[in-house]
């Protein structure tokens, strides 16, 4: 790893590097007083600390291999952009203030106290250059999920006020509207109404009783609609009673992207709520990785005991219909590469089902180098997409991926996130790439052996 002259105080603990200081780029939210923000910050981040959190915080040995695991470090060659290095002033207020050796390092002043100017500086390596894809937490050898600990320090520049301004505005918005893109409940359902009669597919909204629940995601109500009648297509398909709910519908969790816990907890109760209220023993989450990372893997602790239904990503349910012969599809006869979403891959451990669905697809599959678990991130994740000052450091590292896709060399290019595929049209259009994002529920959608819709279950459809 490369050395570089430090132009700030803090430092690893290690004699071997040394690093630049971030840029001072940085929003403000609230009239909080610098002191109050510090204040904020390092209470709510201290107060995050249990015995795993502390564990983590104390077995980082300096190694240097999470580096070599990020992409930003990978496309920029800037120490700053290590990822444990992301976490130094959360770390330094740790050992400060709840570490064995606290009382020492306050006594003999060798941790100082972090300072706002420095949580100022830092909130473009917490938010601008981490995705929270995870790829550091699982090369890291001891154990530690880097990619938590710095959701857990976004947690703190919440409740300072120090998110990103559209990062900020997204998450405040779908807190007030219920959808950060405006597709509010009135919205989707105008929008279903519509779609329902455009594509001549009954769209269930809003059905007393159903089996299913499917949720959304305000990139595909938005911009690519056409995931809405794919659902209602293979849902209708293989005949099964499910719905669509204006409670809750949008499974775009913002508020944990922006670190506010509070909104997190109030977006993931409204899909809750509404499965519970229908009686769904099954919901469906959209092709959106951070949508699945929230209610699949936060969601029960959202609610404060065991979800009282399965959660499943889509592409996990278009893999079991799969596998239970119910879901038979026209080869598409193409050879595919396949983009993991990182949420649902790596952080996720749903690997294993899209290509069951690929292959179920007839298709040739050419996997990326490196696929799977250890693929690259597509650098638009962790809301860092919605950063328009981070523009130019996403594209540095969307040409990773560009690299990628093209060395597969296959036909079509593939994924289960709407997230993923918003980043890659960007690219695509940014770069004059010829390489355009698919989706693979439309893909199936498309293929369906018997194209005749049947209602599923009877009752309100749009």
């Amino acid at each position: 790893m490369s050395t570089l002259e430090s132009e700030h105080p803090l430092t690893l603990d290690t004699p071997r590097l040394t690093v630049k200081a971030p840029l001072q780029r940085y929003d403000k939210q609230g009239d909080l007083s610098d002191g109050q923000r510090v204040e904020q910050a390092m209470r709510h981040f201290v107060r995050d600390f249990g015995a795993t959190a502390a564990t983590w915080m104390e077995a980082c040995i300096h190694c240097g291999q999470c580096a070599d695991a990020c992409h930003y470090y990978v496309q920029t060659g800037e120490a700053k952009y290590t990822p444990i290095w992301k976490l130094e002033p959360f770390k330094q207020a740790y050992k400060r203030e709840s570490g064995p050796f606290a009382p020492i390092y306050r006594a003999l002043g060798l941790k100082k106290p972090v300072t706002a100017a420095e949580l100022e500086s830092w909130q473009e390596l917490i938010y601008d250059s981490c995705t929270l894809c995870g790829r550091c937490s699982l090369i890291c050898p001891m154990g530690i999920d880097i990619a938590r600990l710095i959701s857990l320090a976004r947690h703190g520049m919440a409740k300072a006020g120090l998110v990103p301004h559209e990062l900020w505005a997204v998450a405040e918005r779908a807190k007030r509207e219920g959808s950060p893109l405006g597709a509010t409940a009135k919205v989707f359902r105008e929008r279903c109404e519509w779609l329902a009669d455009e594509h001549n597919t009954p769209i269930h909204v809003d059905l007393p009783r159903a089996d299913i629940l499917v949720s959304m995601s305000s990139i595909e109500i938005m911009k690519y609609p056409d995931s809405i009648v794919a659902t209602a297509r293979v849902l209708n398909h293989l005949g099964l009673s499910w719905t669509f709910r204006t409670d809750g519908y949008e499974a775009t969790n913002f508020g944990m992207l922006a670190g506010n816990a509070d909104w997190q907890k109030d977006s993931s109760l409204k899909l809750v709520n509404a499965a519970i209220a229908c009686g769904a023993h099954t919901l469906i989450l959209p092709e959106c990785g951070h949508a699945y990372g929230a209610l699949r893997w936060q969601g029960a602790n959202m609610y404060g005991k065991p979800l009282p239904f399965r959660v499943l990503h889509i592409s996990e349910f278009l893999a079991e219909q799969v596998q239970n012969g119910s879901l038979r599809l026209k080869p598409l006869q193409k050879s595919v590469t396949f983009h993991d979403p990182c949420q649902v891959s790596r952080r996720g451990g749903a690997t294993r089902a899209p290509r069951d669905v690929l292959n179920a697809l007839g298709t040739d599959l050419h996997e990326m180098t490196p696929t799977g678990d250890v693929n690259w991130c597509c650098g638009g994740g962790g809301g860092v997409v919605t950063i328009h000052r981070a523009d130019s450091l996403r594209y540095k590292v969307f040409q990773n991926k560009m690299r990628q896709v093209d060395d597969a060399n296959a036909e079509l290019l593939v994924s289960s996130c709407s997230n993923c595929r918003q980043t890659f049209d960007d690219g695509q259009a940014h770069f004059h790439w010829d390489k355009t994002m698919l989706s693979l529920l439309e893909l199936v959608s498309d293929q369906l052996i018997d194209t005749t819709a049947t209602t599923g279950s009877q009752g309100e459809s749009a």
